[in-house]
């Protein structure tokens, strides 16, 4: 795989060394339910190729974060959330707490959702 990164665990989903529950693949990205669902609906939309942040997105990768993109919709579908709305929600850096460094979009649907979307938590910088 081009731009794999051997000790992220989202580029050993990719490649089929760690099980995950495939809900969509195509030339670019990889979707699949995650492990710790926050909403009846929580899936996973990554590219295949290993990107640590939106932060790290170049120009180069404009046809990648497409297909990030549309890629919602199709899982949408799938998770039958489509119609009755979903959030897609991208975390970025440490005080948003990513905890995978590899771009990944978080799908949440199936429930109703407040904004924010975290009311009442805690912030702290550089705790």
């Amino acid at each position: 795989m081009e731009n794999h990164s051997a000790d992220c665990i989202f580029c050993r989903i990719i490649a089929g060394e760690i099980p995950a529950d495939i809900l969509y693949r195509n030339d670019h990205v990889l979707a699949f339910r995650d492990i710790s669902p926050v909403a009846p609906a929580h899936a996973l939309i990554i590219p295949l190729e290993h990107i640590a942040s939106l932060s790290d997105l170049s120009p180069d990768h404009l046809h990648i974060a497409g297909q990030i993109m549309l890629a919602a919709g199709r899982v949408a579908d799938i998770l039958g959330v489509r119609q009755s709305g979903y959030r897609f929600v991208f975390n970025s850096g440490p005080d948003a707490l990513q905890s995978v460094f590899h771009i990944h979009g978080h799908l949440l649907g199936g429930t109703g959702m407040g904004w924010p979307p975290f009311p009442g938590a805690a912030i702290t910088h550089g705790a």
